[in-house]
């Protein structure tokens, strides 16, 4: 099957495997981020206080599946590539209970993430809680392989802290690693073309500005999605790092623009949630951090964007 690789009675182990080659990294600072409407900052990504973890890494977000107490258990660690599946996990506190009350933010008390481990795929669900703790989602990802899912939530407990945990999840199937892709410009999306601009840098804020536009018109009628204009999530390659951003004042487009820190240098993928005519969609690139903060850090130029998954 020129090379293809099968994942059958492995697929859990293969899944640790990649959890133990991406679930360490260097340090990450957080990216800015907005409150539950546009144009207001965010500031729930705090500096953690998981013990065992390097001061600098603290801040990252997924490199660890338990953090201040709280793990996140994945009840469906392998489906199968092509197949509508559910996906089923609960968020357990330090007693081994299940989290029921969490505080809302963006207008959900959960974001779930799934990411394939080489960056391609990505989608941005919407899972549904039980009375008990339980969440589920379904999903359909077409590609086997590794995969982190990230839940981002705060717990409702007194003096909780916004976290992002992850866990490791192996889609079945033949699988075909691919690299990163290339940076770029621009991305199309559905008819919609995302244009990037600004440089994400090293141990300092920079502005990026993203621009959309449709049948080379600006679209300056963007919905509100989850309380914002526009969303952004980040993922360094390699450890998959996770960084979840939210748009400064402005609005309703064609630019949505953030304000971000790369705390290292590196590549990174990132992925655009926006809503237009009742759809969201997601736009897709990749950037590189040089190790100097001299010169562009940018993406390079190029033609469109890698596709990216988005689904409800």
């Amino acid at each position: 099957m020129n090379n293809a690789l099968r994942i059958t009675a492995f697929a859990a182990a293969l899944a640790a495997t990649f959890g133990t080659a991406y679930g360490v990294g260097r340090g990450v600072d957080p990216m800015v981020a907005a409150e539950d409407r546009p144009a207001q900052r965010h500031t729930g990504h705090d500096e953690g206080k998981g013990g065992g973890v390097k001061a600098a890494d603290r801040t990252a977000g997924g490199l660890q599946v338990s953090d201040r107490g709280y793990t996140l258990a994945l009840e469906t660690p392998t489906i199968e590539a092509g197949a509508r599946s559910e996906i089923r996990f609960a968020v357990k506190d330090g007693t081994g209970r299940k989290v029921t009350a969490y505080r809302r933010e963006h207008g959900k008390e959960l974001h779930f993430i799934l990411a394939s481990t080489d960056l391609t795929e990505f989608r941005h669900l919407h899972p549904v809680r039980a009375a008990d703790g339980t969440w589920s989602t379904p999903v359909d990802l077409p590609k086997a392989g590794g995969y982190r899912a990230f839940a981002d939530f705060t717990p409702a407990a007194e003096g909780a802290e916004n976290l992002t945990l992850g866990a490791d999840l192996a889609v079945s199937g033949a699988y075909r690693p691919a690299p990163l892709p290339v940076p770029r410009t621009t991305a199309e999306v559905d008819g919609y073309d995302v244009a990037l601009d600004g440089e994400l840098r090293a141990g300092r804020s920079g502005e990026l500005k993203l621009t959309v536009s449709r049948n080379g018109r600006p679209v300056t009628d963007l919905q509100p999605y989850l309380g914002a204009y526009g969303h952004l999530v980040a993922l360094r390659s390699g450890d998959l790092a996770y960084l979840h951003v939210h748009p400064n004042e402005g609005g309703p487009g064609p630019v949505v623009s953030f304000t971000a820190t790369a705390p290292s240098a590196g590549s990174y993928r990132l992925f655009l949630d926006f809503q237009h005519e009742g759809k969201v969609r997601t736009a897709a690139f990749t950037v590189r951090v040089p190790e100097s903060d001299r010169g562009a850090s940018g993406p390079q130029e190029g033609g469109t964007g890698a596709p990216a998954g988005h689904a409800h």
